[in-house]
């Protein structure tokens, strides 16, 4: 692991270059959470926050090579978008009209494309006040790009506050309709990045219902009561123990969750609580808050040592868990979920925070 935050004093965001071509930000507020943010891919790279006792570690999974997060390590971190999440055979109709998207692996369109936003330099800009401070930043996605009508202009802050809250703010407006589901997909190992798995990490998710998928992780049929299931979390449990119920073949099948789970309550724009994550060994805790209708818990089962983390340790299964606010995988093609279509005259917006403590 990274012995120690970088030297941060405080003060206005600290823009440097990035050995990615991007730029690289630095802010937070000295003894609280730390942040750096790379431009290519709007891209938290890392998040340090202190344990109990005040010792400080990066929480947040990242390639030391940076040529991985153009290839195996894309996603980490990063703003996924136009649209988050998978659409089934990459093809969706709005107004009569069918749209054929990129695709990936498996036939399907995932994280906006075969050359998502994850892959893109942002423009940005820092914001400070004596109470709050980050980086805004600025992406235009042209009409047909990655086969998604309209020209959609997008934004998306990252600011930390004096409370050891990281909120993440996305806004997104467009000349034609389109569809359109932001998040960010950050792996967090609350122990500190390369410090082993995550399956001792306890995690509560405040959902009554899931997603079920198929063997290509497409939704079939409509969401199903958690109750009795290994989708149970309404209550802290290991990770480990959760994955382990003889309930949870949907779960093995895939080496632990990566499934959609419907926020309870949802349809609305109020911030409410997502999910809970707790690492016992250091005391940190996360809690997700958000105002999106949906939460992917993935537990990364297919991390296979292919990537080595910043540290220099390599990311194996569970090396990390991503908590990903978002609408439902494939609701373009869904019409009892809630709808992702934004039109000219609306505005995208999504808001999500996390809130750092430490427990004794």
């Amino acid at each position: 692991m990274n012995p120690s935050p970088p030297h941060f004093t405080g003060g206005p965001p600290v823009c440097r270059p990035a050995t990615d071509s991007g730029r690289r930000w630095t802010f937070g507020f000295p003894g609280g959470l730390l942040a750096e943010v790379h431009t290519r891919g709007a891209r938290l790279h890392e998040l340090w926050a202190p344990d109990r006792y005040g010792n400080m570690a990066d929480v947040v999974l990242a390639p030391r090579d940076p040529v991985q997060s153009m290839t195996a390590a894309r996603y980490f971190g990063a703003t996924v978008g136009r649209y988050a999440n998978r659409i089934a055979n990459g093809r969706f109709t709005l107004d009569g009209k069918l749209h054929q998207l990129t695709t990936q692996d498996g036939g399907h369109c995932l994280h906006g494309g075969a050359e998502g936003f994850d892959t893109r330099i942002w423009e940005a800009e820092s914001v400070h006040t004596p109470e709050r401070t980050g980086v805004l930043l600025h992406l235009r996605s042209l009409d047909g790009d990655q086969g998604f009508p309209g020209n959609l202009d997008v934004t998306v802050s990252y600011l930390i506050d004096r409370n050891n809250e990281l909120s993440i703010s996305y806004a997104a407006v467009t000349d034609a309709a389109t569809v359109v589901n932001l998040t960010n997909h950050a792996y967090f190992n609350l122990e500190g990045e390369g410090a082993g798995d995550i399956f001792d990490h306890e995690l509560a998710v405040d959902a009554a219902h899931y997603t079920p998928v198929g063997e290509d992780l497409i939704p079939i049929g409509n969401p199903r009561p958690v109750s009795g299931t290994a989708f149970d979390l309404r209550r802290p449990l290991r990770i480990a123990e959760a994955v382990a119920r003889p309930d949870g073949r949907p779960t093995q099948a895939l080496g632990g969750y990566d499934h959609n789970f419907v926020l309870s309550p949802h349809g609305n724009d109020v911030l409410r609580r997502a999910a809970v994550l707790h690492a016992p060994a250091s005391g940190r805790r996360m809690e997700v808050l958000t105002t999106e209708p949906g939460l992917q818990v993935y537990t990364a089962g297919h991390f296979d040592g292919t990537v080595v983390g910043k540290g220099g340790a390599p990311y194996r299964a569970g090396a990390g868990l991503a908590l990903e606010t978002q609408h439902f995988p494939n609701s373009p093609n869904r019409p009892g979920d809630p709808s992702p279509v934004l039109r000219p005259d609306d505005e995208y917006r999504s808001r999500t925070v996390l809130r750092f403590t430490a427990q004794g």
